[in-house]
């Protein structure tokens, strides 16, 4: 059977503000994104009966219609009218329920790839069209890199990506839900609001001391309120020779930036003693990755 393999990339946040709420409750918001080198690997493969199959060895992932790949193949299939099957494989390396997009980063591949697969001829913009009708982050996973993401994260304006650094990522074994913590949110107590262009222009400098401590995530207020964990683990990071330390997105996930891979490895090395998902990773300048 024909089949095409892809790389399903991870992102974190350099900052995360809101900037408003609309009447169906999303929140207009203004983060920088960042592509990560954690990648989840994804084996697309035709099948002659008309269905959709995943299979993956992480019991956490549902195999059912709730997959967000799911869905992102059926939407293909009703689009161009397919009655064909497919069959899914993911080797899921991306924390689950994480802040860290991993769900819309397989569905951004499942897009990509059934493009390629179908020779169906969606040029870019098709692409991020169809993703945002999955969620707001599919978009910026199709096209990776680094962003400005406005409006509900769906407008997005390409950046430098950030180089040169090492992050060190640290779950901890507790699941967020992101509609939760957007429900739970008021802005009304936070203290802490990032300077989103002072950020930019830190970026666009390569003053990584500059972003290090200037980064923000108005999320934090309720997540870190919720789970105390998340401040130990950005204290023990920053302990530890992190130029600063964040919560990716709606959180659990905490991480450090390092210009110095010992140091990085070494923070790594005492959380993973309590920390069994925690990695050390360069940021990458790309989306979804085919055939390799």
């Amino acid at each position: 059977m024909v089949g095409v393999k892809l790389k399903s990339r991870a992102k974190i946040n350099l900052s995360i503000d809101v900037v408003g709420k609309r009447e169906d409750g999303y929140h207009f918001v203004e983060m920088i994104m960042q592509t990560i080198d954690l990648y989840d690997s994804i084996y697309i493969e035709e099948i002659c009966e008309d269905k959709i199959i995943i299979h993956s060895k992480n019991k956490c992932v549902p195999l059912d219609e709730n997959n967000i790949m799911h869905k992102a193949a059926d939407m293909i299939k009703k689009k161009f009218n397919i009655e064909k099957g497919i069959k899914i494989n993911l080797e899921k390396n991306i924390p689950i329920a994480a802040g860290m997009a991993g769900g819309s980063s397989n569905a951004a591949a499942v897009l990509v790839g059934l493009n390629t697969l179908w020779n169906l001829n969606m040029n870019e913009q098709d692409l991020l069209d169809l993703g945002l009708k999955l969620g707001a982050d599919v978009p910026f996973c199709i096209k990776g890199g680094a962003a400005l993401a406005e409006g509900i994260g769906e407008k997005l304006t390409p950046i430098d990506t950030v180089e040169g650094i090492f992050i060190l990522i640290c779950k901890p074994d507790i699941s967020v839900s992101t509609k939760d913590v957007y429900k739970q949110l008021d802005m009304s107590i936070v203290n802490e609001r990032p300077n989103t262009q002072k950020i930019l222009n830190y970026i666009k400098e390569k003053d990584i001391l500059g972003l290090s401590s200037n980064m923000k995530n108005v999320l934090e207020s309720v997540t870190e309120k919720k789970y105390p964990v998340i401040r130990k683990i950005k204290d023990e990071m920053l302990k530890n020779g992190a130029l600063g330390s964040m919560m990716t997105g709606s959180g659990p996930t905490v991480f450090g930036i390092y210009k110095d891979k010992e140091k990085a490895n070494y923070a790594k090395d005492i959380l993973k003693n309590n920390y069994k998902e925690t990695y050390v990773v360069a940021t990458y300048n790309g989306g979804i990755e085919i055939g390799r």
